[in-house]
This record gives C-alpha cells, sequence and structure tokens, in this order.
C-alpha cells in the first residue's frame, strides 16, 4: 500500500511539473517558440466554406503530407450568421469539427476570423443586413457596426478558445481584421477596439497578429501596437525588400509572409490567372532560405457554391471556381505546383513518409435531356413566398430583407413607345444584371457599369418586368457596401418610372422543394421563342447513376454546351452560377456527395439569357475534365492588383 501511494505521489508530481503549452514571439531570437523551443511554420491557406465537409480531411492530409506544418484557414462572419443572431455551425459549417480534425491530422492551425476576411468571398465576409443602416461605416468605430461586430465575437471567440494551442487545441496565432491598412477608413480606435476585444475573450497568452501589403504605406495604418505585424507578397516579389518593410513595423520578432501567393483569383471575362509552378517554388525557397514563416495562399481554394462569390471594383464579379491554380486542384486534384513545393520544403525540414492521398476519381455521366419548365414570371406566386411589396419607387435588396439571389421588379409604360425608347439607369443603379422583358416578350439585358440603356417599345399600361440579378457584392477597397437590385430610379426616355411591385424571389427553396411544374407547349398559343433574349426560364432533367457499379458516385463536371448564363442545382443543392458565353469558367465542379445512386439524379437550371432548347434537343453534359479557361468574350483591360483599388 505504500508504494502504491508512493508511486500516486510521484505521478501526481510529474504531471505538475510537465510545462504547460504555450506558443509565443520571441523578440530576442526573432522567432516563434513552441513550448520553449525555435519554431518555424510552413502554413497553406484552405477555405472550409468553400470545399464540401466529407472531402476536408482528404485535403488536409494532402497538405500534411506536402510537408506543411499548420493549415490557415478564415471564418466568414455572413456564412455563420446570415440573419442577425440566427446562427449556423452545423454540416459544412462546423468550424469546431473542422478544427478538430486538422489538429487530428497533425496541422497547427492560424486563424483569420475577421470580422472582414475579404477572401474573395461576398462582402468580404461581412453580413448582408449590416446595409440596413445605410449610413454605416463599415470596418470603423462607427457605433452600430461596432456592436454588430461585438455580439459576433461575443458568440464565436468562446467557441474558438478551447481550440488555441495554450488550451490543448491546434490554434497558434489568431488574425485581428484582414489587411486594414489598405481601407480608407484608418481607424485606429476601431483597432484597439478590436484588440481588446479578441484578449477579453481569449487572453492573453493568445499571439494576436495583423497582415497588410509589404509596402510602408499600408503597414501605416495595419499595424498598431499590441498586434504583431506581418506582410504579405507573392512571388517574383523581391523578399529582401518586402521584409524590410515588416521590419519597420517589427524591428524584432519572426519574419512572416501570411499570404504568399500560389496563383490568383479570376474574373468573369478575363482569362484564368496562372502561375507557373518553377515561379512559385523559386520564390518559395528564398522566403525559406532567410528562416521566415509563410502561408502558402492558397494551397487549395476550392469552389464559390450558391450565391457566395465576391466582386472587385469597378465592379468585376468572381466566378463560381476559385481554383486559384492552386496546388490542389478545385477538385482536390494534385498537381505539377503541388511536387515542387513539396521539394522545395524538403530542402528545409522533413516531411512525412508514406502515400499520399490520390487525386479521387472524375466520371463522365454524359448528356441529359433537359425540359423547359415555368419562366420566372409564370412561376412567380410559386417563386415569391413573401408575396409582393408596392412601393412608388424601387427598393434595394436590402429594403426587401433579401440577401442572395434574384428579385423581380415589375412596373408598367406610362406612356406609349411606338417607337424604340430607351429604358435608362442613369446613375448606374442596376445592380448587378437586369432582364428586361415587355408583355412578356424579353427585349434586352442592363448591366452594371456596362450596359445602363435598352431599347424598348409598347403601349401605355404594357407590363414591363426587370430580373434582376445579384452577381456577388464588392469584397475588397472602399466600396464593400454594395447594395443590390434598383438601388437607383429608372427613367423611360426623360419620365422617371414609378409605381413598382417587387417579389422577393426563394429560388432555392422552391427548387428544393420541386415546387416547379412542367409546362406543355401549347404550338398554337406559343411561338417558338427567340434564341436571345428570351425569358428567364427554369429548365429540369434526371439521370440515374447505377447503383451496382463499384465506387459510383464518384466527382464530376458539368457543361452547358450551347447555354448562355444562369444558376445550377442538383438535388436541391446550388452548385453556382454558369456563364459559358463570358468566360473563362465552362464547367462547374460536381462534389459525389451531392450525388444518389438510390434515386434519379434531378438537375435544374435557370437559364436567364437564352438556351439552346427552341431549335435543338436540349442537353447538359457531365464529363470528367474540367474547363476553367476558355474563350473569353469581353476585352479585360487591366489585371485585377489590390494596390489598384485604394
Amino acid at each position: 500500500m505504500f508504494v502504491l501511494r508512493v508511486c500516486s505521489l510521484l505521478l501526481l508530481v510529474g504531471l505538475s511539473l510537465e510545462a504547460p503549452r504555450s506558443f509565443s514571439v520571441d523578440y530576442k531570437d526573432d522567432c516563434f517558440r513552441k513550448d520553449g523551443e525555435k519554431f518555424r511554420y510552413i502554413s497553406g491557406s484552405i477555405h472550409y466554406s468553400r470545399i464540401p465537409r466529407v472531402y476536408w480531411k482528404d485535403r488536409l492530409l494532402k497538405m500534411y503530407m506536402a510537408g506543411l506544418n499548420a493549415i490557415q484557414t478564415y471564418i466568414p462572419w455572413n456564412y455563420h450568421e446570415e440573419a442577425p443572431g440566427r446562427f449556423s455551425f452545423s454540416g459544412d459549417r462546423d468550424v469546431e469539427y473542422f478544427l478538430k480534425l486538422a489538429q487530428d491530422i497533425g496541422l497547427l492551425v492560424i486563424l483569420r476570423p475577421g470580422p472582414y476576411i475579404c477572401a474573395e468571398w461576398d462582402m468580404g465576409g461581412l453580413p448582408a443586413w449590416l446595409l440596413d443602416k445605410k449610413d454605416m461605416v463599415l470596418r470603423s468605430s462607427d457605433p452600430d457596426y461596432v456592436a454588430a461586430v461585438d455580439k459576433w465575437m461575443g458568440k464565436l471567440l468562446p467557441m474558438i478558445k478551447p481550440y488555441l494551442y495554450q488550451n490543448g487545441g491546434p490554434v497558434i496565432t489568431v488574425q485581428v481584421e484582414n489587411e486594414y491598412g489598405s481601407y480608407f477608413a484608418c481607424d485606429y480606435n476601431y483597432m484597439r477596439h478590436l484588440a481588446k476585444l479578441f484578449r477579453s475573450y481569449l487572453g492573453d497568452e493568445v499571439v494576436l497578429f495583423t497582415t497588410d501589403g509589404a509596402g510602408l504605406g499600408y503597414l501605416k495604418c495595419g499595424a498598431i501596437q499590441g498586434l504583431y505585424a506581418t506582410v504579405d507578397f507573392g512571388p517574383g516579389s523581391n523578399v529582401t525588400a518586402a521584409f524590410d518593410a515588416q521590419r519597420h513595423a517589427e524591428p524584432h520578432g519572426p519574419l512572416v509572409n501570411s499570404e504568399f501567393y500560389t496563383g490568383w483569383l479570376d474574373h468573369w471575362g478575363s482569362p484564368h490567372s496562372v502561375v507557373s509552378a518553377a515561379k512559385v517554388a523559386k520564390s518559395l525557397s528564398e522566403i525559406l532560405a532567410v528562416g521566415a514563416n509563410v502561408n502558402l495562399y492558397m494551397f487549395i481554394g476550392g469552389t464559390n457554391f450558391a450565391y457566395w462569390n465576391g466582386a472587385n471594383s469597378p465592379y468585376e464579379a468572381q466566378p463560381t471556381s476559385y481554383d486559384y491554380d492552386a496546388p490542389l486542384t478545385e477538385a482536390g486534384d494534385l498537381t505539377e505546383k503541388y511536387f515542387a513545393i513539396r521539394d522545395v520544403i524538403k530542402m528545409y525540414k522533413e516531411i512525412p513518409e508514406g502515400p499520399i492521398p490520390p487525386t479521387t476519381p472524375k466520371y463522365a455521366y454524359g448528356p441529359v435531356t433537359m425540359k423547359k419548365l415555368q419562366t420566372v414570371s409564370d412561376a412567380l406566386e410559386t417563386l415569391s413566398f413573401s408575396g409582393p411589396v408596392k412601393s412608388m419607387y424601387p427598393q434595394t435588396f436590402v429594403d426587401l430583407k433579401q440577401a442572395f439571389g434574384f428579385v423581380l421588379y415589375r412596373t408598367t409604360l406610362p406612356v406609349n413607345c411606338s417607337k424604340p425608347t430607351p429604358l435608362s439607369s442613369p446613375l448606374n443603379g442596376v445592380h448587378d444584371r437586369a432582364y428586361v422583358s415587355v408583355d412578356g416578350v424579353a427585349v434586352g439585358i442592363l448591366e452594371r457599369n456596362k450596359v445602363l440603356s435598352v431599347n424598348v417599345t409598347g403601349i401605355a399600361g404594357s407590363q414591363l418586368d426587370l430580373l434582376v440579378e445579384n452577381m456577388g457584392r464588392i469584397n475588397y477597397g472602399k466600396d464593400i457596401n454594395d447594395f443590390k437590385g434598383l438601388v437607383s430610379n429608372m427613367t423611360l426616355g426623360s419620365d422617371t418610372l414609378s409605381g413598382w411591385t417587387m417579389y422577393s424571389l426563394s429560388i432555392d427553396e422552391a427548387v428544393s422543394h420541386g415546387l416547379l411544374r412542367d409546362r406543355e407547349a401549347d404550338p398554337q398559343t406559343d411561338p417558338p421563342p427567340p434564341a436571345v433574349p428570351s425569358l428567364p426560364a427554369f429548365y429540369r432533367g434526371s439521370f440515374v447513376i447505377p447503383d451496382g457499379i463499384p465506387d459510383l458516385p464518384q466527382d464530376t463536371y458539368i457543361k452547358l454546351p450551347k447555354w448562355r448564363k444562369g444558376q445550377i442545382w442538383i438535388n436541391g443543392f446550388n452548385l453556382g452560377r454558369y456563364w459559358p458565353s463570358r468566360g473563362p469558367q465552362v464547367t462547374l465542379f460536381v462534389p459525389a456527395n451531392i450525388l444518389s445512386t438510390a434515386a434519379p439524379n434531378n438537375v435544374t437550371v435557370l437559364e436567364l439569357e437564352g438556351s439552346p432548347c427552341s431549335s435543338e434537343p436540349c442537353n447538359v453534359e457531365f464529363t470528367d475534365t474540367p474547363i476553367l479557361n476558355a474563350t473569353v468574350h469581353q476585352q479585360y483591360l487591366r489585371r485585377y492588383v489590390k494596390e489598384d483599388l485604394l
């Protein structure tokens, strides 16, 4: 018994002598320290919000096997609080499960909870309902904005605290805000408030940091005392000069590139961005050779499913794919760039032994015949759950309590227009695209910054419809308070149009509940529709995946030959936007988890401009090969860089 007690006592003493977990900045030796030892992270960005949960493990394992010892991820506020006080942290939004999974695999986590994240994500992660206060100054000390941030962080940060490294979790550092030095407000009190807020919930031990462009102009407003200042820059940059900028803000401590760009983002109408593996590998080696910490942005980009893509100013929306020319493709496939980066990392640290998870197989299910259902106008009662809203002048999406998708604006022509008369948005108030019809006949398309006027004809009292599409809110720069819908008055000739009826459209709910009906065409009364433009309309088809074939279903891609622009749902899941007539993206990634072998797979398409169905058999096609860099019909005058948007 005495021996047993002595052993128990010694065990307790041993446990009490075990050093607590720690992660800190060592300003004397210019490094991080993890549990007292010098530490350098080589990290990669992965956004859980852009990858189906079933694939998180596969992507994280591939990152671990590349030699990374950490990952970096954003938390998009609007993804988790789509309406004030209504939170979602389950399924694909289960950020706690994602953090546990990263830790189980052996990866540390660099967490970027915002509140603003940019990320080429709708409104930079800020929820659209903030715009209810129209004069609110976002990302500033504006009391209404700060109050909303405080409530959100009061929900989020206590959830995060158990996952801090000091508390046994994987999170070693937490970013406060994001690239604030690139924003016009330069509100130090706002940044001080955030720093105090984060400390109050996460404690004094956690390393809080900021990220800004590698220039003194960015660090002037982005760096603040008490938050460790890091920089970001891409391949081909002067590594010494970039880190000299960081040293201006942080004379001592670890060198950190928080966003080393492995590729770049795309816009509709511009070529797909490509950065060579050799260029990325060369610059990465230069960064690691000086002992710096680095995060590769992106290591896998993923997909802007549904309506989550952002846009840049002057208005250019980003496509559904966020492939980013990253080391792992949108679908998680291994690339030449992946192995080039792995070879560089191998020069500076040991990498895990063993097999790398293979690229997931893809399957070409072939063509699916599509049948026309109702036009949006025909289905209005089904689509508009909340019913019509009437007002003298048009209201915005925010006024109508709608964040994403489409709103139908309806009025009548006040005068006879026997000759073509311009329907105009003189203040560029169509945000972002309007599909115009008169008495059920499509007449043209208005587009933000590009097409501000179309000619219409009709008699006084004719029904004028504008189906307005929100194509994604601006995510970077001074214009992130991006209102959607008709945000200013419309004119017909010299007359201001009034007497509007507006219909918020709940298309996702209608599709997922199978509420759209077949409509049998009557050749006696239904003339063949024009090819372009035609009324926005729904189409549906289905296909069967045999359950007797091993390993099916598999990932696939969908393409729409001769279709123009619209939105796709498969089995009620909103896959995203397609726009092959503008490019560069032609195919959309279809993850296997939304497909079924137990029942027919339903494909629903909302074609906005004109389907090929009037003149020939009407198909969509499932293929095993992505097309992300097809013909671009629109001249893209300048490549977007962050410096352009200041």
